[in-house]
């Protein structure tokens, strides 16, 4: 399996680490590393990723990269990232 994301969902992981790095670089730095070793191991694991709560009969699941969650779905061999919020907002039904 491949891990790719969505043009939407890699700008919002952009943001979130342009957020972090006005802050603290090394921060960013570090969540990258993260999230890199995370995803990683969905490309082994697809299903390791929880089910979202908030929408257990949808296809998608997510992956929680503190403060971070990263929102995927998978189709044939490749797992996409469909988006990224922070832990705090409340995620909206995907759109199909």
């Amino acid at each position: 399996m491949k891990v790719r994301f969505t043009p939407s969902a890699r700008t919002q992981f952009l943001s979130a680490l342009a957020y972090i790095r006005r802050d603290k670089p090394s921060a960013a730095v570090r969540f990258r590393n993260r999230t890199e070793t995370v995803l990683r191991r969905l490309e082994n694991s697809p299903e390791s990723g929880r089910v979202i709560p908030e929408f257990p009969e949808l296809a998608y699941r997510e992956v929680i990269i503190s403060p971070y969650r990263f929102f995927y779905r998978i189709k044939g061999d490749l797992v996409w990232i469909v988006a990224v919020w922070h832990g705090a907002q409340i995620p909206k039904e995907p759109a199909p």
